[in-house]
C-alpha cells in the first residue's frame, strides 16, 4: 500500500523537519520516517475498520428497532443494509481482524462519530435508493459502499477532526490512503470469503529500501546536491529562495542520482507536484525549470547515466519567490 508517491511525501516532510530540528541525528530521523510510513498503513486498516464499525452500529439499530416493532406489533425494519454482502465479508476478513487486534485499532472511543456517520448514510439518496431497490447482488452491495465512501467518508470534516486528535500523522496521509481504501473495495471478490487479501504494507522490499535510500542520500550528499543546484541556477543566492524549494530540489536530485531505474521525467513531475502542495504558489513552475536544467547538467557531465527526454516548450518560468530563511 505504501507506494512511492507516499514515500516521497514523507521524505519531503521528514527532510524539512530534520533541518529544522537542532538535534540532527540521522538514525533517529530515519526511524521516524519508517514509523511515519507505518502509521499510514495503520490508517488504511482503520478506515476499512470504519466500514465494519458502521455495519455493527446499523445492526444494533436494527435489533433495537425489531424489539420495538415486536412489542408494538409493527412491521420489522429491513435488514438489507446490515446484510450487505460486501460489509459482512469485510467484517469477517482475517487480515483486517488480525491487524486491528495486534495494533489495538478501534472506533469504540469515537462511537459518537460512527453514529453521526450512520445518520448521514441513512439520510443519503444512495442509501434510500439501495433500500428501495429489488436488486440483490454482491456487485450492487460492493458498489454501494464504494459510493458511500467517496461521498461521505473521503471528504468528511468531522472525520478529519477525529483523525487529527488520534494521530498527528494521519491528516497529511488521508488523501493518499483514501485511494487505497477505494482500490481495496473495488478488488474484493466474494469467492475469496474471509481470506480476501488486503493491500500489503509495502509492495516489496525494494519500495521499503527506496524510502531509506532516498532519505539517506538526500541528507548525506546535501552539500554535493546544493552545489549542483548552484552550478545550474545562475548562482542564485539560496538564502533568498523559499527554503522548501531547496529541500524539494535536493530530494529530487538524490532520486535522479541514486535510482537508475526511475526515469528523469517521472522524478521531475513528482517533485513539481509536491512543490505545488508544500511550497509557495510560484514554486511549481520554478522547480520544473530548475530540475530540468539540473537533470541536463547531470546527464551531460556523466553524473547520471539516464536518457534525457527532449525538452518540451513551456511558458516562461516564474522566478523564485524570495523568502528569508
Amino acid at each position: 500500500m505504501i507506494n512511492r508517491e507516499l514515500i516521497r511525501i514523507k521524505v519531503v516532510q521528514l527532510t524539512y523537519a530534520y533541518y529544522q530540528n537542532g538535534n540532527r541525528n540521522l538514525d533517529n530521523a530515519e526511524k521516524e520516517l519508517l514509523f511515519s510510513l507505518s502509521k499510514a498503513y495503520d490508517l488504511y486498516n482503520l478506515l476499512l475498520e470504519l466500514i465494519v464499525a458502521v455495519a455493527r452500529e446499523e445492526r444494533r439499530r436494527v435489533e433495537i428497532g425489531s424489539q420495538r416493532a415486536l412489542r408494538e406489533g409493527k412491521e420489522l425494519p429491513s435488514t438489507k443494509f446490515v446484510e450487505n454482502k460486501f460489509s459482512t465479508q469485510l467484517e469477517d476478513n482475517k487480515m483486517l481482524k488480525q491487524f486491528v487486534e495486534a495494533q489495538k485499532l478501534s472506533w469504540e472511543d469515537n462511537i459518537e462519530f460512527v453514529r453521526k456517520l450512520c445518520n448521514l448514510i441513512e439520510d443519503s439518496s444512495l442509501y434510500q435508493e439501495y433500500m428501495a431497490s429489488t436488486e440483490d447482488s454482491y456487485e450492487a452491495d460492493r458498489e454501494l459502499w464504494r459510493k458511500l465512501y467517496k461521498q461521505l467518508i473521503q471528504e468528511n470534516a468531522d472525520l478529519d477532526a477525529v483523525l487529527e486528535d488520534r494521530s498527528l500523522y494521519w491528516n497529511d496521509d488521508k488523501e493518499v490512503v483514501d485511494t487505497f481504501v477505494l482500490k481495496t473495495i473495488k478488488r474484493f471478490d466474494p469467492k475469496n470469503g474471509s481470506r480476501q487479501e488486503l493491500l500489503p504494507e509495502y509492495k516489496d522490499e525494494e519500495d521499503k529500501d527506496f524510502a531509506r535510500k532516498l532519505f539517506r542520500a538526500t541528507i548525506l550528499n546535501a552539500d554535493t546536491y546544493q552545489r549542483y543546484m548552484s552550478e545550474t541556477s545562475r548562482n542564485w543566492d539560496f538564502s533568498r529562495l523559499a527554503y522548501m524549494d531547496v529541500v524539494i530540489m535536493q530530494i529530487a536530485i538524490a532520486e535522479m542520482v541514486t535510482f537508475p531505474n526511475v526515469p528523469i521525467s517521472v522524478t521531475i513531475n513528482e517533485y513539481v507536484e509536491l512543490a505545488k502542495l508544500y511550497s509557495t504558489h510560484k514554486s511549481g513552475g520554478y522547480i520544473n525549470g530548475m530540475l530540468d536544467s539540473i537533470a541536463r547538467y547531470l546527464v551531460k557531465t556523466g553524473k547520471v547515466m539516464k536518457v534525457m527526454e527532449p525538452q518540451q516548450p513551456r511558458e516562461e518560468e516564474p522566478q523564485a519567490e524570495e523568502f528569508d530563511v
